[in-house]
């Protein structure tokens, strides 16, 4: 996905009724069983992770800068009613949440502005709470999509920089050449992150 040409609307055909994300799911690993936490889904799109958390008991707060997002969320035929769901259409940069168990992210925060980037994870930090976690994907710097403007890449030593002062319980470099869900073909470099705040 590259911010300002993106086809949402064929990202979302690319995605629909793929489950929710590894690093979401071994997030939810480490908490346990027990419901009753809060949640921000960052990025969330059409809910593959928030419906996962929301099954789970989870409060959820679901964030995406794109309507179209929030619209198809909305209209899942699998997201209970009455189900404890606040969604909010605004860019990362400029929106605000309350204190969370846990930040989700998959696939969200590379794009993010590399000039915004450390207002962005600072907020992420401030808003877990003790034990919180955040989960997501970062994007590395032998990604082919190196060198676009408005994208954020990272070096394995930056990311360690980064993560300084969480508990890491997942860091999986990966590299592959694939399509996007948009078609495009793509080499990736991602960094798969799952940290928990002491």
């Amino acid at each position: 996905m590259s911010q300002g040409n993106t086809d949402w609307n064929a990202y979302y055909r690319g995605t629909a009724g793929r489950p929710p994300r590894r690093t979401l799911l071994l997030a939810l690993e480490r908490f346990g069983a027990d419901g009753g936490r809060v949640a921000v889904d960052l990025g969330c799109g059409d809910g593959r992770d928030t419906i996962e958390l929301l099954r789970r008991g989870w409060r959820v707060i679901a964030i995406d800068a794109e309507p179209e997002a929030i619209a198809r969320l909305a209209g899942r035929t699998d997201l209970p009613p009455g189900a404890p769901l606040a969604t909010r259409c605004a860019r990362f940069e400029d929106a605000d949440w309350p204190a969370v168990d846990l930040v989700n992210a998959s696939f969200a925060l590379p794009l993010v502005p590399p000039q915004r980037f450390p207002e962005v994870w600072a907020k992420i930090t401030r808003s877990l709470k003790p034990g919180g976690r955040f989960a997501g994907q970062l994007f590395g710097a032998r990604d082919g999509w190196r060198g676009r403007d408005a994208i954020t890449f990272f070096t394995r030593a930056e990311i360690e920089r980064l993560l300084a002062g969480f508990t890491v319980e997942l860091l999986d470099e990966e590299e592959s050449d694939a399509t996007t869900p948009c078609g495009e073909a793509k080499h990736w470099h991602l960094f798969h992150v799952v940290v928990r705040r002491g």
